[in-house]
């Protein structure tokens, strides 16, 4: 089954999974590819060293969210059972006096495996090996780093590993010190892209597990490798989440540790509101991001960017919750007609019961939709034409809020892209301009729909700039509706 040529050993482990789990130095770091079987690896790894009649310590797993650290845990329970070592899981069980939790696992020798969430404390006066799994996703790493390394003092591993997350991010601060500095902190150093996994034999192992069907049986090694490229955001995506370079955060706007520090979680949904695939987004028609946590009893706040043939229309909804602006639902519309774009801004949006404001783009084709919106609406719906000056004010407000962690964004792979491409420079005259390429997937559409559902939040106490008289332009969508 599968059209892997690359065929590895008949074995549990991988060659770079077996050099990870054999490495026993007391501290290891490794910057890998995206979903190649890592933490996997890890678990059993933890598993092996804890069920050993001579194991004397605990082992302390801190994930990026609770959801990773049940799933580590799962995994270490799977080995367990496949070791035979007789473990027993224990459940969720508070761990300190400040009532952080670990799901834990109970080895036979008594000893036992605790996953954790992201939360730097819980890794406090704690002893025995350290896991950071992901640590480039963690949102204070630095802070992580210099609580968990202690506790290795009286013994144990202290084992990092992760895709790189931005330049600035303590975990690429680290493997520049290695790389370049020196390895001042004595890291053993393991580096797996996704080309090294595919050529030892990473994708005869994913066929041997995926349904007959899947298209990726009829792929190769390289068939794959582009598969995998050309359904990333961009080449700077690609190259960091599956070929260990850093993104350059120097020159971008919006870095990732910022956004990592605003994500929400959230899942897509088609025109019926039912689950797609997260990769589906801004697929041609209408396709819906929506957040984890519901739609409360907040004001609302709208931005809509509005594109039509090049460029996506998004509608970015944000509530308003204990003075933080939480992004509830966004809307992608790809080569959608004005007709349907109308229907869905009010149908999802407009008409939402708890709706304050909105502000639309007004810039060349989005100035019919945006007359007529607040031909109906009146002082709730803003026009805004961008300028270079207004542009300057959305983006830099926006960051502000962000370093804040007043609003509160995606964690999703296309809008942080977006967020990304916005560049700020300045003109021979002197003047700062904001811009973000345009590729197949818009032109930063979701970073100033974003930008607009901010301003719509500042700008919500204050009157429209111009209000034509409610129902006043003749063939509007809206009219008649209030």
């Amino acid at each position: 089954m599968g059209r892997a040529k690359v065929i590895p050993p008949n074995t549990l482990l991988l060659p770079y999974q077996t050099r990870w789990v054999k490495d026993r130095s007391r501290m290891k770091l490794a910057v890998k590819s995206r979903q190649i079987g890592w933490s996997w690896a890890s678990a059993y790894s933890i598993d092996r060293r804890k069920a050993m009649k001579n194991a004397q310590l605990d082992a302390w797993i801190s994930s990026r969210d609770e959801i990773q650290a049940k799933l580590f845990l799962d995994d270490c329970k799977a080995f367990a059972n496949l070791l035979n070592v007789g473990a027993e899981d224990l459940g969720e069980r508070v761990i300190d006096d400040k009532g952080n939790s670990a799901f834990v696992l109970q080895m036979a020798n008594g000893l036992r495996i605790h996953s954790l969430s992201s939360n730097p404390d819980a890794q406090a006066g704690k002893r025995g090996d350290r896991i950071l799994d992901e640590a480039g996703l963690h949102k204070d790493f630095k802070q992580l780093y210099n609580i968990a390394y202690p506790g290795i003092t009286w013994g144990g591993q202290l084992e990092i590993f992760s895709t790189p997350r931005g330049s600035q991010q303590y975990f690429s601060v680290l493997l520049k010190e290695i790389q370049e500095d020196g390895n001042p902190k004595g890291f053993s150093f393991h580096r797996v892209t996704l080309e090294d996994a595919l050529n030892q034999g990473f994708l005869y192992k994913l066929q041997q597990k995926l349904p007959k069907e899947d298209e990726r049986q009829e792929m190769d090694e390289q068939a794959y490798f582009d598969y995998i490229k050309r359904g990333c955001v961009d080449d700077d995506y690609f190259n960091q989440e599956y070929m260990c370079v850093p993104s350059n955060d120097e020159t971008a706007f919006i870095t990732y540790d910022l956004l990592t520090k605003c994500a929400i979680k959230g899942h897509a949904e088609n025109e019926s509101h039912v689950k797609i695939e997260l990769n589906k987004l801004s697929g041609q028609g209408v396709t819906y991001w929506v957040a984890e946590d519901p739609i409360g009893n907040g004001p609302l706040f709208l931005g809509v960017d509005i594109g039509r043939h090049k460029d996506l229309t998004v509608m970015w909804l944000g509530e308003e919750t204990g003075g933080v602006c939480f992004t509830r639902k966004i809307a992608f519309l790809n080569k959608v007609p004005f007709r349907r774009q109308e229907k869905v801004l009010r149908e999802e949006f407009l008409d939402l019961p708890n709706f304050a404001r909105c502000c639309i783009d007004m810039t060349g084709i989005g100035e019919q939709m945006s007359e007529n919106a607040q031909a109906d609406y009146g002082s709730k719906v803003e026009p805004v034409r961008f300028t270079a000056e207004v542009k300057e004010h959305m983006a830099f407000g926006l960051k502000n809020s962000m370093e804040d962690a007043n609003f509160r964004t995606p964690g999703e792979p296309k809008t942080e892209g977006d967020f990304r491409k916005i560049k700020k420079t300045t003109t021979i005259s002197g003047n700062i301009r904001f811009d973000g390429e345009r590729d197949a997937d818009g032109h930063s559409d979701r970073f100033w729909a974003g930008a607009l559902c901010h301003e719509a939040r500042t700008k919500k106490g204050r009157p429209a700039a111009w209000a034509p008289e409610v129902g006043a332009i003749e063939g509007s969508y809206f009219r008649g509706r209030h």
